[in-house]
């Protein structure tokens, strides 16, 4: 899998100081992982959106540290935003180990067209976005496909089960969760009478 890249510098500013790294476009962040001490770190804001932007957090990112010869293979574990304006506040980065599993949520692309709503009848229900899966980091995939064209009858649905990856991936998420459903539209007539009622 293609890893993006991502420069950062070791952070000496700390507790309610990082205000003051934001205000120079720098979001504080921190580096850990299962036999890595936590290292505080900065990474430039305009850089970190574009590298979210394409990674999420089921990619995996080189990231290169001023001062460091080799790049170290990180997951986006967890990310703070201000709840107001949306504006990243810190970024928590996870060291993988090549040879060791990882766990992480894949998105979930949908493709094809489900003949089921052809006549206008049905709507297509989505349950899940995304799935947990578990794999060597290098075999992380960016996406797993739900074709929905097998979708014919009202009721079908594919549940996560039915999902088909590699070999090497593990599916975490319970197998009998509903990714998708073709569920009836309700008729105008009862729509309007539960309206008058409500």
């Amino acid at each position: 899998m293609e890893r993006l890249e991502l420069r950062a510098e070791k952070r000496s500013i700390i507790g309610k100081k990082v205000k003051r790294l934001r205000r120079k476009g720098l979001i504080p962040a921190v580096l850990y992982g299962h036999k890595t001490a936590s290292i505080p770190l900065q990474v430039k804001e305009r850089e970190l959106r574009r590298v979210l932007s394409q990674a999420g957090g089921h990619m995996l990112i080189s990231l290169k540290i001023e001062g460091e010869e080799e790049p170290r293979t990180v997951l986006v574990h967890e990310i703070q935003k201000d709840a107001i304006t949306g504006g990243l506040l810190h970024a928590d980065f996870y060291q993988v180990i090549t040879t060791e599993k990882v766990t992480a949520e894949v998105p979930l692309v949908f493709v094809g067209e489900a003949p089921a709503l052809l006549g206008g009848e049905a709507v297509l229900v989505h349950g899940l976005e995304t799935v947990e899966v578990e794999c060597l980091p290098d075999n992380l995939i960016e996406s797993i496909e739900v074709d929905v064209s097998g979708l014919k009858e009202i009721g079908q649905a594919i549940y996560v089960r039915d999902l088909k990856v590699p070999p090497d991936i593990k599916i975490l998420t319970d197998g009998e969760e509903r990714v998708v459903e073709i569920v009836r539209t309700a008729p105008e007539e009862e729509v309007e009478e539960e309206a008058e009622e409500g």
